[in-house]
């Protein structure tokens, strides 16, 4: 997807993206891998949060396609697993929400009243 092309989205795929995007975390890990990429050990010192917990919210990232990982060695050898930002772009609008919730699946539905309490 080139820079700027805006993403046509189902609705399961729209709240997977919108429900990866809704925490703060992840917001940051994308803004700061916005303008460069950068391997977990750096990131995690840049954000100040532990790289176990960065290793999580990356992964829900990548799962969403909002970001990208590579495996490249250093100088010295090592193999160091970069990440970086995957250009993308969402138009939201009522009526792009509109035909997305046509595509929904039921599957997984959350908003569901429990039973007995309707």
């Amino acid at each position: 997807m080139s820079q700027g092309e805006v993403w046509e989205l189902s609705g399961d795929r729209l709240v997977e993206v919108l429900a990866t995007l809704a925490s703060p975390h992840r917001l940051r890990v994308l803004a700061a891998l916005a303008g460069e990429r950068a391997y977990v050990s750096q990131l995690a010192r840049d954000l100040g949060i532990s790289r176990a917990l960065l290793q999580v919210h990356l992964k829900k990232l990548e799962k969403a396609g909002l970001v990208t990982a590579h495996l490249e060695l250093s100088a010295d050898g090592k193999a160091l697993k970069y990440y970086e930002a995957t250009p993308f772009s969402l138009h939201l609008t009522p009526d792009v929400v509109a035909v997305a919730a046509t595509t929904l699946s039921t599957a997984g539905d959350g908003d569901a009243a429990p039973k007995g309490n309707s």
